[in-house]
C-alpha cells in the first residue's frame, strides 16, 4: 500500500509512535509518505520506501499566524495525486484530521480514506479548549476510521464528544529490538559511584507530569536507601524544579539530563522509573522502561492501568500519594528478589503484549478493510 502519514515530526509520544510505524510498515514493503513541516527526528537511515514531504508555509503580511492547517491540505492533496496514496493515516487530531478531510474534498476524483489516530492530549487538553471542541468533534466525526491509544482515552472522547463513532483501540507499541537491558560500562558508575539505586523519571516537564511529587517521592527513599534521581526531559516546569531540588538539599543527588533522542542506555542503568502523572492516555515512557526490565511507580490514572500490572510490573497508587509511592519504591529497592522478580515481569508483560510487530499487524488489517471498502 501507499500509505501517507501525517505528525508532529518533534519530541513527543504522538511523533514518536507515527515515525516507528511508518519505518517499520516501509520495512514490510509499505511506501510511506510522511507529511509535516519538518523531518521527523526520529526517521533514521535512508529506506527506499520511505519519503519525507516538507510543508512550506506562505509568508504574507496580512497573515499575523501563518495558515499551517491550510498549507497542510493542500501538501497532503498534492502527495496524495501524483504519489497516488490509498490511504492518509493522521496522528494526533488538531489540525492533521481537518486538515486531511479538507485534502480529501480536493481530490474527490480518488478514494483517500482517513485514519485517525488519537493520543491523549489532541483530546484531553486541546480538545477540552471552547475554540476547538466543535472542530475537534467534526475530525472524528468525518474520519473513515478512528483510534485511541488506550481504552481510557476511547471512553473520555466518547463521554466529552458525546459521540457514537466506533472507536479501536490499538495500543501504542515497544521495539524490543531498541528497547531492551544493554551493557553500559562505566555509566551506571558515573552516576551512582557508590553503588547507590538508581531512579528515573522521563517527560516533557509540564505541570500534568508533578515533577514536584518525583522529587518528593525520591527524598522519601533517599532517607533509607541510597540512591540517585535521573531527570530526563526538559520543558515549562524545569526551572522551578532546579529550585525545588536545591532547597530540598538534594542537589548532589539529582541529575537533570535533557531531553534525549535514545534513553536506552539510562533505563539499563535504573532500578525504578517514577511515573505520578495526573493524567496519561496511554504512557508510553512506562512502557519502554518495562521493555528494558525497570519496575514502574505510577499513578492510577488514565491508561496506566491497561499498561501496568499493579503488584506484579510496578505498583498503581492513586495521584499525589507520595509517601504511598516511596513506600512501594523503598520495598523494591531494599529486596534484591522482589526487583528480580518485577523487572523479569515487566520485560515479558511489555515484550508479549505490545510488541511492535503485533500492532503494526493490526494496523495493516484496518488498512486493507478501508481500501478494500473504498475501491
Amino acid at each position: 500500500m501507499r500509505i501517507g502519514i501525517i505528525c508532529y515530526p518533534s519530541y513527543g509520544g504522538s511523533g514518536v509512535i507515527a515515525t516507528e510505524l511508518g519505518k517499520k510498515l516501509a520495512v514490510r514493503g509499505h511506501e510511506i509518505h510522511f507529511i509535516s513541516y519538518d523531518r521527523p527526528f526520529k526517521l533514521g537511515a535512508f529506506n527506499q520506501n520511505i519519503f519525507h514531504h516538507e510543508v512550506e508555509v506562505l509568508e504574507y503580511p496580512l497573515f499575523k499566524f501563518p495558515p499551517y492547517m491550510i498549507a497542510l491540505a493542500s501538501k497532503i492533496a498534492e502527495v496524495s495525486r501524483w504519489a497516488e496514496l490509498d490511504l492518509i493515516h493522521v496522528h494526533y487530531a488538531i489540525p492533521h484530521a481537518v486538515s486531511a478531510f479538507l485534502a480529501k474534498q480536493l481530490v474527490k476524483d480518488k478514494h483517500l480514506p482517513i485514519v485517525t489516530t488519537l493520543h491523549g492530549t489532541d483530546i484531553t487538553v486541546v480538545g477540552h479548549e471552547p475554540q476547538f471542541y466543535d472542530i475537534t468533534r467534526f475530525s472524528i466525526e468525518e474520519s473513515d476510521l478512528v483510534t485511541a491509544v488506550s481504552y481510557s482515552l476511547k471512553d473520555e472522547t466518547m463521554r466529552v464528544f458525546k459521540t457514537d463513532k466506533d472507536i479501536k483501540v490499538i495500543y501504542n507499541f515497544v521495539d524490543p529490538e531498541e528497547y531492551h537491558r544493554v551493557e553500559v560500562p562505566g555509566l551506571r558508575e558515573r552516576y551512582a559511584p557508590g553503588g547507590e539505586k538508581v531512579m528515573i523519571h522521563i517527560s516533557n516537564f509540564r505541570p500534568v507530569k508533578r515533577l514536584r511529587d518525583v522529587i518528593d517521592v525520591f527524598a522519601r527513599v533517599a532517607r533509607l536507601v541510597p540512591a540517585r534521581l535521573l531527570l530526563v526531559g526538559d520543558g515549562p516546569e524545569g526551572p522551578s524544579v532546579h529550585k525545588y531540588v536545591e532547597a530540598q538539599g538534594l542537589a548532589d543527588k539529582v541529575y537533570f539530563m535533557g531531553k534525549q533522542e535514545r534513553v536506552v542506555e539510562l533505563l539499563s542503568i535504573s532500578d525504578i522509573m517514577l511515573l505520578p502523572s495526573e493524567k496519561e492516555s496511554f504512557g508510553l515512557a512506562a512502557l519502554e522502561a518495562m521493555a528494558c526490565g525497570v519496575p514502574v511507580i505510577a499513578s492510577n490514572v488514565g491508561g496506566l492501568p491497561e499498561v501496568i500490572i499493579d503488584g506484579k510490573t510496578g505498583y498503581l497508587i492513586p495521584v499525589g500519594n507520595t509517601e504511598a509511592m516511596a513506600y512501594k519504591a523503598e520495598k523494591i529497592l531494599s529486596e534484591p528478589g522482589l526487583w528480580r522478580q518485577m523487572s523479569e515481569k515487566a520485560l515479558h508483560h511489555a515484550v508479549n503484549n505490545f510488541h511492535i510487530d503485533q500492532i503494526v499487524q493490526d494496523y495493516e488489517s484496518i488498512y486493507q478493510k478501508l481500501t478494500i471498502n473504498n475501491t
